[in-house]
């Protein structure tokens, strides 16, 4: 694989697409992430709030993008029954800081997945799923974006700032950059 920071991306296999679009994606939730101001991390949005949509997204990331169907996946040690889930009230609350924690597991997790990924693994069931390990990874690309989307909806409406995106070609940041466009 080329550069990342080539302005023309040329790739010789489908799994370095999916490792690129996949470091992106990452990329854009931990910025997103960090643009969510203090103010709003508890604000209720759908009758849920803000925290539990983030942590409503990497939960499917953590227990969806490899194989939902698992038998040794292990919820995260901040997890408690439907936390994860916007159509049910929990008592907990998550902190910024617990939620980031979940983030950088969930990030990590998916990395080193996709970075051991081949072409030929692509279109083959994980064991015990009905799905291929490429629909399940475009599955969660689409769930990831749709989640990402209206979160940064909530900010955008409660900062009147657009949060920074790599799209297809953006240069990753190194060090210190603006978090907003």
């Amino acid at each position: 694989m080329q550069n990342r920071r080539d302005s023309v991306m040329e790739y010789g296999k489908y799994s370095e697409v999916v490792r690129e679009q996949t470091d992106r994606a990452l990329w854009e939730v931990g910025n997103v992430m960090a643009c969510i101001p203090d103010a709003i991390w508890e604000k209720e949005y759908c009758g849920m709030p803000l925290w539990k949509h983030v942590y409503h997204m990497l939960h499917s990331l953590d227990l969806c993008f490899i194989n939902p169907d698992d038998t040794e996946y292990k919820e995260p040690e901040i997890h408690v029954k439907d936390l994860n889930s916007l159509d049910v009230v929990t008592k907990k609350i998550l902190s910024r800081e617990e939620v980031s924690g979940y983030f950088g597991d969930v990030e990590k997790k998916i990395k080193d997945y996709a970075g051991r990924l081949e072409d030929e693994e692509l279109l083959l069931r994980p064991e015990g799923c009905k799905y291929t390990r490429f629909t399940l990874i475009l599955a969660q690309h689409r769930h990831l974006h749709t989640h990402m989307g209206m979160i940064m909806g909530f900010i955008t409406a409660e900062t009147g700032m657009w949060p920074r995106v790599l799209g297809l070609e953006g240069e990753f940041p190194d060090g210190e950059y603006e978090k907003y466009f």
